[in-house]
């Protein structure tokens, strides 16, 4: 864990850890710190306060020393020099000729240098217009090119909610934001009412994308063939929020009807081409229960089981028909094959006796003798020839 302070630069929504190195500083105080350009000063959002080790990008500069009286007075001193420098500006960029809008102005703290940030469709060539500043100036100027998101960052305002814009209060980056977050939001497709002031979509629509698309695989799509417990009909429109659908019954020329998510089920297959509805789906069909078994009566006895232990039960012989008198007793039973034809009985197996000695060579089978295969194999290997 590292302490840090967590500092806010003019003109950007960024917030950077700055190392206090031992001095305390409360939210709201202006500071003076130490950056890759020079001294600069910016407020503390948040005083003195401990991050893990991966939140930090080194290297982790310090701060220089709380914002003194003569601090405030240079700042002071800086806001007049922008409002100068943007006025010439303005005057040079029409003189040259140079499509481009000029956004913001921004003095360092310690008067090395001044810069200009503009707004343009396409790449603009102002070598001339810099050194037409740097001679009115008398020092280091550079002008930076942004997006109309950034400018929108810069400049602030309130947006279609009433409140000021999240790009110039709390966000750090830009997201990708496209039409498709609004459709899965069912929102209205109008670019009037989906864009920000700064002519690109807004950026809450990403807010509550990602709980939108968990909603969206629990509720049936607009026209899906269902079942309600009102009978079937297709879907109508859906309330993502509430969890309400609003179903068109069958044969019901009536408004569409309001159900809870829960109280529909999609039927698998869509609507039958035949006419035939399907099973029920919400309301099964119980099962018949078995019949309970009948209780004994005094008249309904039964015999009590007889064990082998009591009485000695001999084999039953096998159950053949008797032959009239004076004829000869039948003949077995024939069986039959399943390709039907009859099959005789099958004769008892004999024993055999141990064979001892060597085995006796077992004939060749009757037919034809098998050709010996005299054909070696060929190779493509020329022959050796002796010289």
């Amino acid at each position: 864990m590292i302490d840090v302070v967590s500092l806010k630069f003019k003109g950007r929504s960024k917030i950077y850890y700055f190392d206090p190195a031992g001095t305390e500083v409360k939210p709201g105080q202006q500071v003076v710190v130490e950056t890759s350009k020079g001294l600069e000063l910016c407020e503390c959002v948040q005083g003195n306060h401990t991050v893990t080790d991966e939140r930090i990008v080194p290297p982790l500069r310090p701060v220089v020393r709380i914002a003194t009286e003569d601090d405030l007075r240079i700042a002071e001193l800086c806001k007049v020099r922008e409002k100068e420098a943007f006025g010439i500006c303005e005057k040079k960029i029409a003189d040259h000729g140079l499509e481009m809008k000029l956004v913001d102005v921004e003095c360092a703290f310690d008067g090395s240098k001044i810069l200009f940030f503009f707004t343009a469709e396409n790449r603009v060539d102002f070598r001339a217009l810099v050194k037409d500043l740097a001679g009115v100036f008398r020092t280091r100027i550079e002008l930076w090119q942004i997006g109309v998101r950034d400018e929108a960052a810069r400049l602030g305002g309130i947006g279609i909610c009433g409140q000021p814009f999240c790009c110039s209060r709390f966000l750090d980056e830009f997201h990708p934001v496209s039409t498709k977050m609004a459709k899965v939001q069912a929102l209205s497709l109008n670019p009037t009412k989906i864009s920000g002031c700064c002519g690109r979509l807004m950026c809450c629509l990403r807010y509550e994308q990602q709980a939108y698309e968990e909603l969206v695989k629990q509720v049936p799509k607009v026209g899906t063939f269902v079942e309600t417990p009102e009978g079937y009909g297709s879907v109508a429109a859906v309330n993502l929020i509430r969890q309400q659908l609003k179903v068109r019954l069958d044969g019901s020329d009536d408004a569409p009807s309001g159900f809870a998510v829960a109280d529909v089920a999609v039927v698998p297959g869509g609507r039958p081409k035949n006419g035939e509805m399907p099973p029920h789906v919400l309301q099964p069909q119980k099962k018949p229960k078995a019949p309970e078994a009948a209780e004994a009566k005094d008249d309904d006895w039964t015999a009590p089981p007889i064990f082998a232990e009591d009485t000695a039960v001999e084999a039953a012989p096998p159950r053949r028909t008797p032959a009239p008198d004076g004829a000869e007793p039948s003949a077995p039973r024939r069986h039959r094959s399943r390709g039907g034809k009859a099959r005789s009985a099958r004769p008892p197996r004999q024993e055999q006796e141990p064979l001892t000695g060597k085995p006796e060579k077992m004939a060749p089978p009757a037919g034809k003798p098998r050709k010996k295969n005299n054909s070696r194999r060929r190779s493509n290997r020329p022959k050796e020839t002796k010289e």
